[in-house]
This record gives structure tokens, sequence and C-alpha cells, in this order.
């Protein structure tokens, strides 16, 4: 999902100083607690809800009907609203700084549309702006992990304009709401936050997956139970969000699903890592990613010698580490909620 023209995409990697007005509001949002990370899980949660895993199943944004992609912008606005409690403008959606800002979203980016109310223009008549308004621009493609969050003043001159071809004039050019998009020269104006084009959007597992392992969790006939079970059997060395436990089981209670698929796996050799008692530990020791609260990490072990040099964990006095492709399944047959058995 989304398109990024060259241009635009070399300007949202430039560095750049917000415009005197917009200072105020860039500084909130540069300086709030963990205020980046709040907001692109916002914008992952805002695509997660309208595909509603656990209920339909979908796990792209190709799934959702066209009302639906519709309707992502509202997502992402009430995301954003929620996450970072702004109250409403007295004009457009959000107060900041004492300023009123609206959010906007759009699935390419330069496809942003701004309407009447959001700028000054006399040949708007009472449909014009109450100020030329700032606007927050934002942008994700689930496909790359990249996003964009950016601030700009809408001016009218800022907006695209096209050539009438009876008079041969330029005029204002309006889509059919009666909205305009930004011109192409209107790129040095943005400020993008946080230094332009990130690529850490939260990570949508089953999309980048093998289209064969996606395939093998999928297929027809396996329980819900089951389906999570080859989940954590073919995803291993990958943090699994609570997220795509839902999609993949479509039932209830995601951390049961994957204590019923601990003790299957255990028999393959396989664990399965959480947040919760020793297993951050753990995670750490092998050189994993540490999982958070609702993510989990699945790895095959093999018992190893004190000789073997990988890296390790010790269960209940005996070392075990990451297998290897050619190693023979060995079933994990101790408790690893603890590194060591308790006194």
């Amino acid at each position: 999902m989304g398109r990024v023209p060259g241009t635009w995409l070399i300007n949202a990697e430039r560095y750049q100083e917000p415009a005197p007005e917009l200072r105020d509001i860039a500084q909130w949002f540069e300086t709030a607690p963990d205020a980046r990370d709040r907001f692109r899980w916002a914008l992952r949660d805002s695509l997660d809800e309208l595909l509603d895993g656990q209920r339909t199943g979908r796990w792209a944004y190709q799934h959702l009907s066209k009302t639906e992609k519709t309707y992502l912008g509202t997502a992402v606005e009430v995301n954003l609203t929620k996450e970072f409690e702004f109250t409403d403008g007295d004009h457009l959606d959000w107060k900041i700084a004492g300023r009123d800002i609206d959010c906007k979203f759009s699935k390419d980016v330069g496809g942003w549309e701004i309407p009447m109310e959001m700028y000054l223009c006399a040949d708007h008549g009472e449909r014009q702006g109450k100020d030329n308004h700032p606007a927050m621009l934002t942008w994700f493609d689930d496909t790359t992990n990249r996003w964009l969050a950016g601030l700009v003043t809408v001016t009218d001159d800022r907006l695209w304009w096209r050539m009438d071809k009876q008079t041969g004039r330029m005029v204002r050019g309006y889509n059919r709401d009666n909205k305009r998009k930004l011109r192409a020269e209107t790129l040095s104006d943005i400020y993008w936050l946080w230094g332009g084009m990130q690529k850490d959007l939260p990570r949508n597992l089953l999309l980048q997956m093998d289209s064969s392992m996606r395939g093998r969790i999928l297929t027809n006939g396996l329980s819900g139970q089951q389906r999570v079970t080859q989940l954590f059997l073919e995803a291993q060395r990958q943090i699994v969000s609570r997220q795509v436990v839902l999609t993949v089981g479509q039932q209830d209670d995601a951390p049961k699903r994957v204590r019923d698929a601990r003790k299957p796996l255990k028999t393959q050799g396989i664990v399965v890592l959480g947040h919760q008692d020793a297993h951050p530990k753990i995670a750490k020791a092998l050189g994993l990613p540490i999982p958070v609260k609702g993510e989990w990490i699945s790895v095959r072990l093999v018992s190893v010698s004190e000789t073997d040099t990988r890296p390790f964990v010790e269960l209940y006095g005996e070392r075990w580490a990451i297998a290897r492709d050619e190693e023979p399944v060995i079933p994990v047959t101790v408790d690893y909620r603890y590194l060591s058995a308790p006194r």
C-alpha cells in the first residue's frame, strides 16, 4: 500500500527546521514522552482495527473493501486523538499549542486532500477557513514498514492549481468534494517530524513472511489452535504479536492459545518465550529479540556440551543453545520458566 514519488522521498529524508508558526506544534510532538513510538503504534493499530483479523482472518490492506480503505484516515485521526488525548479544535480536529490543526492521512505520499475550511480564500466566501491552518500529514506503508508525519501551514498558493482549457488561465484544482491536493512546490515547506522518513512501522508478520510459509500456517482444515501451533513452528526467531496470534487462531484469548501451543512444540525441541518469568533473560542469553507484553518468540533448542561455543542458557543444570538446521530434534523436557531448578 502507498506510493512514494521520488521527489517526495528525497525531501522527506532531508533535515530542515520548522517554519516559525509551526515551531510550538513541532516541539510539542518532539518533546512529549515516547511520542514517536506512540505515534507509530497508533498508525499500526488503525490498520489492524479495520482488518479485524480475529473475526475476519484478514492480514493485508488489500483485503479491505473500498469503503473501509476510505475510513482508514478517520481511524488514524481517532487513534492519535485517543493516544495523545488531544482536545477538539474550535473549527478543526485538534487544538495543539493553542492552535487549531487538522489531521490528514493518505495512502500515497502527496495525496493529502485539503478542504476549504483549512485556509483563507476570499473566493470561497463563508466556506473559507478562519485562518491558514496547520495540517498534520500522515502516511504509512505496511509492506516496507515506512511511515511519515509532517507539518505544513495550508495556504491557497500551496495547493493545486490547473490550467483552464477554455481560457488558458490557471484556476484552482478541486476534486468532486471541493478539496485540493498540495502542489509539488510545497514539498520544501513541509516539516517532517523526527527527521523525515521513518522505517520502523511495527511489522506485519503475516504480510511479510514467505508465501509458502504463510500457506502452511493458514491451511484449510486446521483448527484455530493448530494454526497457532503451526505459526510458532514456522516463524521461529521472529517476534509474534498478539494481533497475529488472534488473526491466525480467530479465537479469543491469545495467551491461552500460545500456552496450549507450547506442549506439542516442546516435543519438537521448540520453546515459545514471552515477557514473563525467565523468558526475557533466556531470549537475551541466546541473542534473540526480547519479547515485551503481548509478544512471543519461538526457537528450536538443542542440549550442548561445555565445549560448544554458541550462546547458551542453563536450564536445570543443562546447557541449551539454538539448534542448527542439520542437528537432530531433541525434545525440551524441562520447565523453561526458570533458569535453574527452584530451591
